[in-house]
C-alpha cells in the first residue's frame, strides 16, 4: 500500500500517542480521586548550645543564648518545622480523624521541648487564633499536640521549636490522619528551591513525542524529494519519431518509470516522418480512443493525411552545420551552404579553406533533422544522393558527392571520420565528437541561451503529436503533462534544448 510508508507510520504513531497522553490526562482528572494532603518539611535543625552531642559544630552564643545557672542550654537544637497544604482540596476542621481537639502530632525523637514559637505568612493571620491550650495545642517531653487548623491549598504555618537532649538531625515525625487523605513529608518546591520545568510523567512524555516527531523530520529530509510527474499513471506508451530528441525522451522516460512504478515507456525513435506514420497507423487500427503512442516531430507534421493528430510543442531544438576538422573554417553563410548544395562549389579552396572535395553526409527522408535543414536553410530539398559509402561518387555524373545515412549518430561518425565531410545535426550530438566542429550561420553561433534573439536560422520547434484526444487519465496525457509542464522541463534543458514553457521559449514556440 502507498501510504503504509516509513513517515506515514511514525506520523500515526505520534499522533496515537499524543491523542492517548491526552485521554490519559482527562481520565485521571475525571477518574482519580482527588486526595486531601498535608506535608511537613524540616527546613532548619541547627544546634545552639556547646555540647559536642550537636555534632561538634562552631557556635557563638551571646545575650539571651547564654546559658545561665537557671537555664541549662549546653545541649540545645533550634528546629523550623513547615507544615502546609501541598494537596488540590481544603483541610477543614472536621477533615481531621486524630481525637480531639487534636490535629497532629510532631514527635522529636531523643529530644524535649522547651518552647515553641508559631508564625505564618502576612495573609493568614486568621490561623493564630487556633493555636491555643484551649485548641489543643500542648507538648509534653518530646511530643507536640497541634489543634485542627484548617488550611486551603497552597496555606502554611511553621514552628520553631527549641529542644535539648538530643543531637541535631534527630528525626522529626508528623503523624496524624485526615479524611480521604494523608500526612506525609513535603513533596511541594521549597520556596528557595528551583521548580522543575516538567514533572516526570511530563519529561517522559515529552521525550517521547520529541523523538516520535524528530525521527520524522529525519525521513522527511533525507528522503528523495524531487517532484513527481503530474498525475501518475500506469501502463505502457511507446514514444516513436525524432532520433535529435531521441535522448531527452529516453531519460525522460526512465525518470517517469522510477516516478511512477507500474508505468512502462518504450522509446523506438526512427525518423519524425516514420514516427509520424507509426502514429497514424496505430491510430486506424484503435478501434476505442486513442492508441498509447507519442511521436515526436522536429517541425509540424504534414498538412495533409494527418488531421486526426493532436499537436503539442514542447522545446525549440537548435541544429548545427558541422565539418570535419581538415577543414579550417569557422563558418559559412546560407547562400555558400545552397552553392554548395546545387554543386556549384564542389572543394573548400574555393570558399578560402583546404585543397579537399566536399563530401555531403545527410539524413534519410525520413529525418525531421533534415526536413528542418532544407526548409530553414537551404530553401528547398537536396540533391540526390550519389554515393554508398560517403567517399565516391557511384553516380559520375552528379555535380555532388553525397551520402544518405539513417541516423544523427551516423552523421556524426561519418564526418568526424572523412576529409572535407560536411554534415548538420541537432546541437548537442556534436560535442564531444573529436574529428570535427559546428559551423556558425550567417555569422551567428549556434547556441539555445540566445535563439530567441539571434535570429539563427537552424532551429526549430520539438512536436508531440497523439491520436486524437487521450484521456485525462491516461499514461498518454500523463507523460505529456510531465514533458510540457512537469519535472521534464528539466531533462529538456540538460540536453541542450530550450521548454516551450519557459519565459524564454514562449515567444519562440508561438512563432511557426
Amino acid at each position: 500500500m502507498e501510504w503504509f510508508s516509513a513517515e506515514n507510520v511514525i506520523a500515526v504513531l505520534t499522533a496515537v500517542l499524543g491523542v492517548l497522553a491526552s485521554v490519559a490526562a482527562l481520565w485521571y482528572e475525571r477518574r482519580v480521586p482527588r486526595r486531601r494532603r498535608l506535608g511537613y518539611r524540616v527546613q532548619m535543625d541547627t544546634p545552639i548550645g556547646s555540647n559536642v552531642r550537636d555534632g561538634g559544630r562552631a557556635n557563638v552564643r551571646i545575650g539571651l543564648f547564654g546559658e545561665g545557672p537557671d537555664v541549662d542550654l549546653s545541649d540545645a537544637t533550634l528546629v523550623l518545622l513547615r507544615i502546609e497544604n501541598d494537596g488540590p482540596q481544603s483541610v477543614g476542621d472536621g477533615d481531621y480523624t486524630s481525637r480531639p481537639p487534636h490535629g497532629l502530632t510532631v514527635e522529636f525523637t531523643g529530644r524535649e521541648i522547651r518552647g515553641v514559637a508559631v508564625t505564618q505568612p502576612g495573609d493568614a493571620d486568621h490561623l493564630m487564633e487556633h493555636f491555643t491550650p484551649e485548641a489543643g495545642m500542648t507538648h509534653q517531653g518530646g511530643t507536640l499536640h497541634l489543634p485542627r487548623v484548617p488550611l486551603n491549598p497552597g496555606e502554611h504555618f511553621k514552628l520553631l521549636c527549641l529542644l535539648t537532649g538530643g543531637p541535631v538531625d534527630s528525626p522529626v515525625r508528623v503523624t496524624g490522619g485526615l479524611r480521604d487523605g494523608e500526612v506525609r513529608p513535603n513533596t511541594a518546591v521549597p520556596s528557595d528551591g528551583k521548580p522543575p520545568v516538567f514533572s516526570r510523567p511530563a519529561r517522559l512524555l515529552t521525550v517521547l513525542l520529541t523523538v516520535c516527531v524528530v525521527t520524522l523530520a529525519g525521513i522527511i529530509v533525507g528522503r528523495d524529494d524531487t517532484r513527481p510527474p503530474i498525475g501518475c499513471a500506469t501502463g505502457t506508451l511507446t514514444v516513436v519519431g525524432s532520433t535529435a530528441f531521441a535522448p531527452v525522451a529516453e531519460e525522460a522516460a526512465r525518470k517517469y518509470e522510477k516516478d511512477c512504478p507500474g508505468s512502462t515507456v518504450t522509446v523506438d525513435a526512427r525518423g519524425t516522418t516514420t514516427g509520424i506514420r507509426a502514429l497514424a497507423e496505430a491510430g486506424t487500427r484503435h478501434e476505442d480512443g486513442s492508441p498509447a503512442v507519442i511521436a515526436l516531430s522536429d517541425g509540424p507534421k504534414p498538412e495533409r493525411g494527418y488531421d486526426r493528430l493532436r499537436e503539442n510543442r514542447v522545446a525549440v531544438s537548435v541544429f548545427a552545420m558541422v565539418v570535419n576538422d581538415r577543414v579550417p573554417l569557422r563558418g559559412l553563410t546560407t547562400a555558400d551552404v545552397r552553392r554548395v548544395y546545387r554543386g556549384d562549389v564542389r572543394r573548400w579552396s574555393e570558399l578560402g579553406g583546404p585543397d579537399l572535395p566536399i563530401a555531403l553526409v545527410s539524413r534519410n527522408t525520413n529525418s525531421g533533422t533534415r526536413e528542418v535543414f532544407q526548409r530553414r536553410v537551404l530553401g528547398g530539398y537536396e540533391p540526390a544522393p550519389s554515393s554508398g559509402d560517403c567517399r565516391t561518387k557511384a553516380d559520375p555524373a552528379a555535380r555532388v558527392l553525397r551520402c544518405e545515412v539513417d541516423s544523427t549518430r551516423q552523421v556524426m561518425a561519418a564526418v568526424a571520420e572523412i576529409p572535407g565531410a560536411l554534415g548538420y545535426s541537432e546541437l548537442r550530438s556534436g560535442q564531444g565528437v573529436r574529428g570535427l566542429h559546428r559551423l556558425d550561420l550567417d555569422g551567428r553561433t549556434p547556441s539555445i541561451d540566445d535563439v530567441a534573439r539571434s535570429g539563427y536560422p537552424y532551429r526549430e520547434v520539438e512536436y508531440a503529436y497523439t491520436y486524437g484526444r487521450p484521456p485525462a487519465d491516461s499514461l498518454v496525457s500523463s507523460f505529456l503533462d510531465y514533458l510540457v509542464r512537469g519535472s521534464g522541463q528539466d531533462v529538456i534543458r540538460t540536453h541542450g534544448h530550450l521548454p516551450c514553457m519557459s519565459p524564454e521559449g514562449l515567444g519562440v514556440c508561438a512563432r511557426p
